[in-house]
């Protein structure tokens, strides 16, 4: 089943502004995991805002669900490069605004705030950060910032999982440790997501398939399926063939910044 569908699709900033994409037209699979690269400004953060409702295309349709987008999405969890948790609530807290928020939880959360709760901790300790329940963000390192912010982005159980950047603050050895458990959380109940990132290996070693787009206006210029096999360890990232397949990126990215696309 296709999750989401992009029907020649572009988008204007303004009446008279600079186009951000064009013509894109792609499909994402239910529980696909999709990595989208290329050049900064190429529009991949418009894929985002439109996928999600938060802005209208200027041209084309987008469907999830089957359903066309026409205003933010609920069935959807977002996480970006900044972690934005809230500094006055708990880590505990933070995770469960969406249980707030969204229109399908909010009306029973008072009723059964422990019954989330007891999901929220549970949440915690599937990505480690148990124990942390109940301390604020400026008691959290990046890495552990950036963990409840994805679980913030899940604990609604969405259909569909939109990362904008979300390890690009952290050092090397953070980013590999949130890939892993990244993976984890997708294996062991699996869910759609969309990754925007600069990252090549990033894109390689969690991704089903990598799309490249131009520089802006943004259009999807190749469509590349990963064929490593899965689980994939971070030992693979060490292989040959992964190192072929970022190389074939990096070259798709090279071309466009060099006007050869």
């Amino acid at each position: 089943m296709d999750l989401v569908q992009f029907e020649h699709v572009s988008m204007r900033y303004g009446e008279d502004g600079p186009m951000a994409i064009e013509d894109i037209s792609m499909t994402v699979k239910q529980n696909e995991f999709v990595a989208v690269v290329g050049p900064s400004g190429c529009g991949k953060s418009t894929l985002m805002k439109l996928v999600t409702g938060l802005a209208p295309p200027s041209e084309g349709n987008i469907l999830l669900g089957g359903q066309p987008v026409t205003g933010p999405q609920q069935n959807v969890g977002m996480a970006f490069q900044a972690s934005n948790l809230l500094p006055w609530r708990s880590t505990l807290e933070n995770i469960l605004l969406p249980m707030e928020i969204v229109k399908q939880y909010r009306h029973r959360f008072k009723a059964e705030k422990a019954l989330f709760e007891e999901q929220g901790r549970a949440l915690l300790k599937r990505v480690g950060l148990a124990g942390c329940e109940d301390k604020f963000p400026w008691e959290l390192s990046g890495g552990m910032q950036q963990r409840a912010s994805i679980c913030r982005a899940l604990i609604h159980k969405p259909g569909l999982l939109m990362l904008d950047e979300p390890f690009g603050a952290l050092d090397a050895f953070t980013r590999e440790e949130l890939w892993c458990m990244v993976r984890d959380l997708w294996q062991e109940e699996p869910f759609t997501v969309i990754l925007v990132t600069h990252d090549l290996r990033e894109a390689v070693f969690l991704a089903d398939t990598v799309y490249v787009m131009s520089k802006g206006p943004g259009r999807l210029l190749v469509r590349k399926p990963i064929d490593l096999p899965r689980p994939r360890e971070l030992a693979v990232t060490y292989t040959d063939r992964f190192a072929e397949l970022v190389f074939e990126l990096r070259d798709h990215i090279g071309r466009i910044r060099e006007g050869a696309a």
